[in-house]
């Protein structure tokens, strides 16, 4: 097999669109927290000094949404409106009504219910339609691509370098991606490391490349994967002051590869952020990751993605696939058999079973919602792997 080259891209919590997925995230989790039935579609745009919220919100409690986006821009480090917002000073629009009375009808009480009542699982239909998908590999611990995993630490460094002033010129803005050559399937070397920061007007730009590849690169990449050919590019336009939503407008929902598998596998184009569980483009989406992840650790094969529909209004999936991309141990056939003795994916099996009506959304809203081995997320967990090893 001739070797190829593969890359994905990962941005920092303080990139424009970032923010608004934290914004958007960190509103529905103040809600969650209240009233854990509440009905969250909540989205977040952002431009020079000011950030709007707006959607469809069903709640029996009460937050205050302008100190939340305040708040929250304030973690990130958007305390000086000269990084392009600052949460002090920025104006702040709010547009929200109630969700649909057409949509609930159909998510609290599903078609399947409507005619046998017999089956709680089948009482809730899903919020929306579409597809989700979900991935996992054996290359890394995480089970993510190996190009997604170092892009995601690149870009978390960055933000650590900048908030404990190991690089004390760093602003929130940034970006990073990495391409790895692979031989045989499997990573062997890489090829180009993609590193852009924003930063103080007075850096010079030498030292900050300089600055970038030591305390950033070689502290998180593992140099026998480096060679004399491997390339760096560090702030390529040689200056990066206008950043955030001053140098770009920002939206929730426009990292939708990043968040999840970098390219790796397909995607059904719903984003996660500022939705509460009922819908399956974020809930089904992460059940499809908790599938694939323990199919992978129970050695049925290396690789596998799986994908899921669902109609709105109705409680059982429309369709179901997998594809191991030539890496199964087993017939697909028999994998499939294993997904429907030992995972059900109706929508409210998949709420109780990964416990999904918790304020957990903030936390995974930047920096992936997969293989963060700094968080307790039920959907990464293989507890059902030693159940399918049976299927060998």
């Amino acid at each position: 097999m001739k070797n190829i080259f593969l890359t994905s891209e990962s941005v920092t919590e303080g990139h424009p669109d970032k923010v608004c997925d934290q914004i958007s995230d960190a509103i529905l989790d103040a809600i969650i927290k209240e009233d854990k039935d509440a009905r969250v579609a909540c989205e977040t745009c952002s431009t020079t000094g000011l950030v709007m919220v707006m959607g469809e919100i069903t709640t029996t409690s009460y937050v205050d949404i302008r100190s939340i986006v305040r708040k929250t821009l304030e973690e990130i480090g958007y305390d000086n409106a000269d990084y392009g917002i600052d949460a002090r000073t920025c104006a702040i629009i709010t547009s929200l009504e109630e969700q649909s009375t057409d949509i609930a009808q159909g998510v609290d009480e599903s078609e399947e219910y409507k005619g046998n009542k017999s089956d709680e699982y089948d009482r809730y239909g899903a919020g929306d339609q579409g597809m989700v998908f979900g991935y996992a590999t054996n290359e890394t611990e995480s089970g993510l691509p190996l190009p997604l995993e170092l892009s995601h630490k690149l870009a978390r460094r960055l933000a650590t370098v900048r908030k404990e002033k190991i690089l004390n010129y760093l602003r929130p803005d940034g970006k990073t991606q990495v391409t790895v050559e692979y031989e045989n399937d499997a990573p062997k070397r890489i090829e180009a490391i993609v590193v852009s920061t924003q930063h103080d007007p007075d850096v010079d730009y030498e030292q900050l490349k300089e600055d970038i590849k030591r305390e950033v690169i070689l502290k998180i990449v593992d140099e026998s994967m480096i060679d004399e050919n491997t390339k760096f590019f560090i702030n390529p336009t040689g200056k990066f002051v206008i950043g955030g939503p001053m140098g770009d407008a920002g939206l929730t929902g426009r990292k939708i590869i990043v968040d999840t598998y970098g390219g790796f596998c397909n995607h059904g184009g719903g984003a996660f952020s500022g939705k509460d569980p009922t819908k399956t483009d974020r809930s089904a989406a992460y059940f499809a990751r908790y599938i694939a992840k323990n199919v992978v650790a129970a050695g049925l094969c290396d690789k596998c993605e799986v994908g899921f529909s669902y109609a709105i209004g109705v409680a059982k999936p429309i369709s179901m696939f997998i594809n191991t991309f030539g890496t199964n141990k087993i017939e697909e056939e028999k994998i499939i058999e294993a997904i429907n003795e030992n995972f059900d994916a109706r929508p409210k099996a998949i709420i109780d079973k990964l416990d999904l009506q918790r304020p957990i959304y903030r936390d995974v809203a930047s920096y992936g919602h997969f293989g963060r081995d700094d968080l307790d997320l039920s959907w990464e967990k293989c507890d059902k792997a030693e159940a399918l090893k049976k299927y060998l």
